[in-house]
């Protein structure tokens, strides 16, 4: 632009606009006022560019400047020393309509301060949300590893990350002690889990329960023992319970153990005549029993001693005995119906009946029945004394719970009934009452199994009252049942509709859309259907809708793609273009046929139309705002135009030598035109009015320029002459014999002004030559000037011939035969022909005897080709 170079070179454009009243007529007075105001222009410019770089370092004077300056460039300038939000802010709302270059490095820097404000907010949040995760009893990974993504993605200040480290290693520390706690409760689970089955001592497992319980103690107060998983807790707690019962058994077994060993050391250390049998054996049977075990057959082993010194008892079977074992007799038979029994099938009875007593002992009646079953269809060999009233008393024991079972079963069942009665009053649920009719009568099948059978009045009683409870749920539900079965029915009917319009293969697809949707809303409202037929139903229904939406969707996805091309040939139009408009227009029609031949899904659509609608408003945003800045940048290339005009139009070329003023017009001229091209378009009712003047400005300075060159070529040739006369003028005098004073005729060359270089080399080489043929060489100087007469004669004539220039007619045969040889010449291929001052150099230079005639040739040459000399 204009701007940028008259602030690149003020010293000349300065020069440009002086006037000097001795070389220059009085101007227009018209000119004379533009050029008084294109200099007052340029004068406040430059004042206004040094006041913005003045105030570097003061931003609100920077501000203050920018909305009092009238120059673009200065306000630009200004604008780099403001960098305070709020004065950014009040320059941008400002210039937001007056400078585009100034409100848009206000817009970026606000953008930028805003962005790193947002990043700080952001990291400053994140740093927040690592403390209270650290001040937080209960630390998962998942959320440090949530913080961590977030982090990735914040650009923070050195400060704020070196926070955040610091927090996030603290985060790390508590993961590793959590990690750590929750492999050392592990441990204490597994290691309790492995106590029960260890077989160690009552006091080594007490020891190393011991030890697990201060280590789950420490655990326990551990800060981060909410981390640990409760299950933990629960299956330590279990292992525990687990040892902690081995341990209990252990130690009952010990008891037991020094029980009876002390009852046989107390019987061993009695005299034997004195121990009676039958109370060894009653004794005996009394103490808690030991687990099969080595030590146990090692007890019994003793006790049979005691019982082998003893003396004999007097009857088999007390009567005592025979009585206690009255309800539960054992029959007896003659020893010659028994078939003999295995030793196996005797050890197996009495296994049987010490799993019974052991069922009577924890209440397991039903378990004792199936054992006394099992006893009674069990073969054994002749029972001893003992054995049998063992058998009588354990028979007995178990008679006695049953009747106590038979009667607390009566009285539960009597409660069961009265519970079934009460229900109907109750107004439960219907999934409620059935549940608890259900409950009800499960109860009743297990008092069953535990207390026998019930008597019949009561079953009688109990079922009804059930079923007149159960009345109201069984319609509830048979009434259910049948709108299941009719939602089966309507889900049929839908499944054959939409397979019908599958196999129609409609083209019409807003039809296909809407019926695929009605069809769809119609099986959502659907009411409960049975699972059995639900899974089938579905499943049917699924394929008829796929068959009847698999088109759809591929011809959905045509027209998303048709959406998505149209969006994308929206944002390829130019908004600077004139048929941008019409184009849009016609895009946009283009849409609303779409949509009204297929709407695609809801979403899908209204997201489509969304960046549609976006696309078109910032097409017409731009347009906006390109028509804004291009007529306030046309106004400016107007002003920078009328500028350089008016520069050329008050140019004044310097005084000095015709080569400087003619080197300081071209200069002026090839800045000016490449200021004028680098300038953009001006408005168009202005345009033809400045391409005129600066036509017209670029004319009177070329006309300066051309007046000048053709002065400086007038004396070129001038010189040109004046030196090849003297040349020749000495050539004659050796030819003569006479002019032998060297000196004088190089005093005469240093009086004539210079030549170009070339020419001046040229003639100054045939001028020392000449020179120095004075004296002893003139003779054969001047033979060599005779022998080179006919090639000047040539040379002459060639040169007349190119130049146009009349020969005479004394030369008419041989400018003839000259004209064939030069158009031969030309006609030659490979062969850059001579211009004609090359030519006329080369004529020059020839030294060679001049008659009058053949200088009087040479001058007219000079005269037609001299002026081009440079």
């Amino acid at each position: 632009m204009m701007v940028v170079l008259i602030h690149a070179k003020p010293v000349m454009f300065e020069f440009l606009f002086k006037r000097s009243a001795s070389k220059t007529a009085a101007p227009d007075p018209v000119v004379a006022e533009q050029a008084a105001a294109s200099a007052q222009s340029a004068s406040r410019r430059a004042e206004q560019v040094a006041r913005a770089h003045a105030v570097a370092g003061d931003e609100t004077a920077a501000a203050d400047f920018i909305m009092s300056s009238e120059f673009a460039d200065a306000r630009l300038i200004a604008a780099e020393h403001v960098h305070a939000l709020p004065l950014l802010e009040k320059v941008h709302h400002a210039m937001r309509n007056t400078d585009r270059r100034v409100a848009k490095l206000m817009q970026g820097r606000i953008d930028l301060i805003r962005h790193q404000a947002a990043e700080t907010q952001r990291a400053q949040a994140s740093i927040d949300t690592a403390q209270r995760l650290l001040n937080d009893e209960k630390l998962s990974p998942n959320q440090v590893a949530e913080l961590d993504r977030q982090w990735q993605v914040i650009k923070a200040t050195p400060e704020l990350a070196t926070a955040f480290a610091a927090a996030r290693a603290a985060l790390a520390a508590r993961l590793e002690a959590q990690v750590a706690l929750q492999r050392a409760v592990i441990d204490a689970v597994a290691a309790a889990r492995a106590l029960a089955a260890s077989g160690q001592s009552a006091g080594e497992l007490a020891q190393a329960l011991a030890r697990l319980d201060a280590e789950h103690a420490q655990h326990a107060q551990s800060p981060e023992r909410a981390s640990v998983p409760k299950h933990l807790e629960t299956d330590f707690t279990q292992a525990r319970e687990q040892a902690q019962s081995a341990l209990q058994a252990l130690q009952q077994h010990q008891a037991v153990f020094d029980a009876r060993q002390a009852a046989l050391a107390e019987w061993q250390a009695q005299d034997a005549a004195t121990l009676d049998v039958d109370v060894l054996k009653r004794a005996w049977q009394a103490l808690p029993r030991l687990p099969e075990s080595p030590l146990s057959d090692s007890l019994q082993q003793q006790f049979a001693a005691v019982l082998a010194s003893a003396p004999a008892p007097v009857h088999a079977v007390p009567e005592a005995a025979a009585a206690h074992a009255e309800p539960v007799p054992v029959p007896r038979k003659p020893r010659q119906e028994h078939a003999p029994v295995s030793k196996e099938a005797t050890e197996q009875f009495f296994k049987v009946l010490d799993a019974m007593e052991a069922a009577l002992q924890d209440g397991l009646l039903h378990v004792a029945s199936e054992h006394d079953k099992t006893l009674r269809d069990t073969k054994h060999g002749r029972l001893t004394p003992a054995q049998a009233d063992r058998l009588a008393h354990v028979r007995a024991e178990f008679k006695r719970l049953a009747d106590w079972a038979r009667w607390g079963g009566n009285v539960s069942r009597e409660e069961l009934v009265k519970a079934g009665e009460e229900l109907p009053a109750q107004q439960l649920p219907m999934a409620e009452l059935a549940k608890k009719v259900g409950s009800l009568r499960e109860r009743w099948k297990s008092l069953d199994t535990l207390s026998g059978p019930a008597p019949k009045s009561l079953w009688e009683r109990f079922d009804a009252a059930c079923s007149v409870a159960y009345a109201p749920a069984a319609q509830h539900f048979k009434q259910l049942a049948e709108e299941r079965h009719g939602n089966a029915a309507k889900a049929q009917e839908l499944i054959a509709e939409t397979a019908a319009l599958a196999a129609e293969e409609s083209t019409d697809w807003k039809h296909v859309a809407s019926a695929s949707q009605r069809l769809r809303q119609a099986w959502t409202r659907l009411g409960t259907i049975d699972r059995k037929e639900k899974k089938r139903l579905d499943a049917e229904f699924g394929a008829a809708l796929d068959a009847l939406s698999k088109p759809l969707d591929t011809q959905r996805q045509i027209e998303t793609a048709r959406r998505e091309q149209l969006i994308v040939e929206v944002g390829l139009l130019k908004p600077s273009e004139r048929n941008t408009v019409d184009m849009l227009k016609a895009l946009q029609d283009k849409w609303q046929e779409l949509a009204k031949a297929l709407p695609l899904e809801r979403r899908a659509e209204q997201a489509l139309w969304q960046r549609f609608r976006a696309a078109c408003d910032d097409i017409f945003a731009k347009r906006k705002e390109t028509a804004h800045a291009a007529d306030h940048e046309r106004r400016e290339h107007l002003h920078a135009r009328e500028a350089l005009c008016a520069a050329l139009e008050t140019a004044v070329v310097p005084e000095g030598d015709d080569k400087s003023r003619t080197a300081f017009i071209n200069h002026l001229l090839r800045d000016t035109r490449a200021a004028w091209n680098a300038t953009g378009p001006v408005p168009r009712a202005s345009e033809a009015k400045i391409e005129q003047r600066y036509q017209a400005a670029v004319a009177g300075v070329q006309a300066q320029a051309d007046a000048i060159a053709e002065r400086a070529g007038a004396a070129q040739a001038n010189a040109l002459r004046d030196k090849l006369r003297l040349v020749q003028s000495l050539e004659a005098a050796l030819a003569d014999g006479a002019g032998t004073d060297a000196q004088a005729w190089s005093e005469r060359w240093s009086a004539l002004p210079p030549l170009d270089a070339q020419y001046e080399r040229s003639l100054q080489q045939r001028f020392a030559a000449a020179q120095a043929a004075l004296g002893e060489g003139s003779a054969a100087y001047v033979r060599q000037l005779q022998a080179n007469q006919e090639r000047l004669l040539d040379e002459v004539l060639r040169l007349e011939i190119v130049a146009g220039v009349d020969s005479g007619a004394e030369f008419a045969r041989d400018r003839l035969k000259m004209q064939v040889e030069v158009l031969q010449s030309s006609l030659k291929s490979g062969q850059k022909p001579l211009t004609q001052a090359s030519q006329l150099m080369q004529l020059c230079a020839i030294a060679a005897a001049t008659d009058a005639r053949t200088a009087s040739r040479i001058e007219t040459l000079l005269r037609r080709i001299g002026g081009n000399v440079k």
